[in-house]
């Protein structure tokens, strides 16, 4: 009897050449999608060979950053589905007179918006107003420069509040940071950051602009204001006014019976990875060897150590390993925030940036990524030039 009779007998289905190759297709662009969080998945895998699990993987996690990270993460969706941050961005962008100011409005929008949605939310919801602008108003050319500027708004903004940046709200819990200690830490860079994106921004000619898309949005007044009531107790959660199991408990709730898809658009890949790198970074710890040389390392120089770990693995994974090393928290955070610009990979939110830029202009990639280097690491260097200066005066923190 052949192979295909013995199928048809038995009613099992051949596994069709299409089929198989759609499957690949489909996982493999899913990772591209998805190589932060791929690569933290791999990391723990391949740390789990060296370090067995064992009873010690429960001391790695930090369940409190991870629900932090996932309530306010739930109810930024939650606004965005509403399009209330796209119709607060218009009425600012329409206060502009011309592409210059447009463009500073973004950046700033998207720099004060990561220092309460968090870099990566920011830019999902800031970039594609961004392309609307640009797009309505004939200037695809600054298409780059915006979004490279608005990427590393979303990283630099984030770096004054606990949580506008995933790392942030690590170290913030992490080392138990009292929170007028963590702002005034972080003051000096934040204002240099802002004083240097306007100096570039001025490169840009001031030519009149205007926005042909008229379109009326009306936000829905009940979920407005549930929504933001909601953003507001993530927000004392975060401050640690409110028990972060209290809000595992009612924020998942209360969305599921008012916009239950908005569960559903959680950025999940983001929580697997921190899950991943808590693994990684306490396997890492336990490898004598390893352990032996990044304490000396980081003992010579924190800021520098953690400013650079984050062009190779990112900031978030940096924060992580590096915070089992030290107690220098001060260097410690303020590394790990400029640090996220630089290279690509310095931060999670630089990918997000690329990936949507990739979307509108595939041809200009190249380019894009010779911009988005000189750009960011004209800010990496200065930035940390200011930060050595300042933490070698004050250092009482």
């Amino acid at each position: 009897m052949s192979r295909s009779s013995a199928l048809a007998e038995y009613h099992i289905p051949a596994r069709s050449p299409q089929r198989v190759n759609d499957v690949i297709r489909k996982i493999a662009g899913l990772l591209r999608r998805n190589i932060m969080a791929a690569t933290a998945a791999t990391l723990a895998l391949v740390t789990s060979f060296i370090v067995p699990p064992d009873r010690e993987y429960l001391d790695y996690f930090d369940f409190r950053t991870l629900a932090c990270l996932f309530c306010t993460l739930a109810v930024v969706c939650a606004l965005k589905n509403i399009k209330f941050f796209t119709l607060l961005a218009r009425r600012i962008v329409a206060l502009t007179g011309n592409f210059r100011t447009a463009v500073l409005a973004l950046i700033y929008i998207t720099f004060i918006g990561s220092m309460f949605l968090a870099n990566d939310m920011a830019l999902l919801t800031f970039l594609p107003l961004g392309y609307i602008l640009l797009e309505e108003t004939g200037n695809q050319r600054q298409m780059a420069f915006t979004f490279i500027m608005q990427n590393i708004a979303a990283n630099l903004g984030g770096m004054l509040t606990p949580f506008g940046n995933p790392q942030n709200l690590y170290l913030y819990s992490k080392f138990n940071i009292p929170t007028g200690e963590f702002m005034a830490v972080m003051a000096i860079p934040f204002a240099a950051a802002v004083l240097l994106m306007t100096f570039i921004c001025f490169i840009l000619r001031a030519e009149p602009i205007r926005l042909t898309n008229t379109e009326r949005l009306v936000l829905p007044p009940l979920r407005t204001t549930l929504y933001l009531a909601l953003f507001i107790f993530s927000i004392l959660i975060v401050f640690r006014f409110i028990p972060y199991w209290i809000g595992l408990l009612l924020i998942p709730a209360v969305l599921l019976f008012s916009d239950r898809k908005t569960l559903g658009m959680v950025d999940y890949p983001l929580l697997f990875t921190f899950f991943c790198f808590f693994i990684f970074s306490g396997n890492m710890s336990r490898i004598e060897a390893v352990n032996r040389f990044v304490s000396r390392l980081i003992e010579k120089n924190t800021l520098l150590v953690s400013t650079l770990s984050c062009q190779v693995i990112s900031n978030v994974p940096s924060a992580i390993l590096l915070s089992r090393f030290t107690e220098n928290w001060p260097e410690l955070l303020v590394g790990v925030n400029i640090g996220g610009t630089g290279t690509l990979i310095a931060s999670l939110a630089s990918l997000i940036t690329f990936r949507e830029f990739g979307r509108h202009n595939k041809r200009f990639t190249r380019k894009y990524l010779v911009l988005f280097t000189a750009l960011n690491f004209v800010f990496l260097i200065i930035l940390y030039l200011i930060s050595m200066l300042y933490l070698q005066i004050f250092p009482i923190f």
